[in-house]
């Protein structure tokens, strides 16, 4: 159960993350899950586990290190389509 759970943590992540920045996580839901993951292992490198925890997901280093990733993967996609 604890699985199920932080897959939706981590979807709800790169989906608010996307929502901030103002720009769509390519491959939908599958797409927010995985950013909100990759960002949460980004965010908890960079600043820790701090703050209310989740699903064993750190919620502000995950969401701070989704941003990142976002940011990174839309300026890598932006960059190729030129």
């Amino acid at each position: 159960m604890g699985f199920i759970i932080m897959l939706i943590i981590g979807g709800l992540i790169g989906w608010l993350a996307g929502a901030i920045l103002g720009k769509d996580v390519p491959f939908g839901i599958i797409g927010n899950i995985i950013a909100g993951l990759i960002g949460s292992a980004i965010g908890s490198k960079l600043l820790g586990e701090w703050g209310p925890i989740l699903g064993g997901v750190p919620i502000l280093p995950a969401l701070i290190g989704s941003i990142i990733l976002i940011l990174i993967v839309s300026f890598i996609t932006k960059s190729l389509n030129k």
